[in-house]
């Protein structure tokens, strides 16, 4: 479940929201000013999340290697182009 909180209500009830997503594995979204600012997660979510994060920027290096000789509107063109035959495709 994902919760949704203001900071003053965070900061006021914080042992609670710990248990909250260590016991519960909740997520909470810490709002200021109405904006979400931060989110609090479970350790090993925070942790797939990282490596995820990690793997797409191997990913996004290796695009940019590999379009690195290639002018930005021709390489955009062909990416666009790929994404929409696979998007064609189901």
């Amino acid at each position: 479940m994902i919760t949704e909180v203001n900071a003053v209500n965070f900061r006021q009830n914080l042992g609670e929201m710990l248990n909250q997503v260590q016991y519960r594995n909740d997520s909470i979204v810490i709002s200021k000013d109405g904006k979400p600012v931060a989110a609090l997660v479970d350790a090993e979510l925070f942790g797939r999340i990282r490596r995820m994060r990690e793997r797409f920027d191997q990913l996004t290096g290796r695009i940019a290697e590999a379009f690195a000789d290639v002018p930005a509107d021709e390489g955009l063109a062909a990416i666009d182009a790929l994404v929409a035959d696979e998007r064609g495709k189901r």
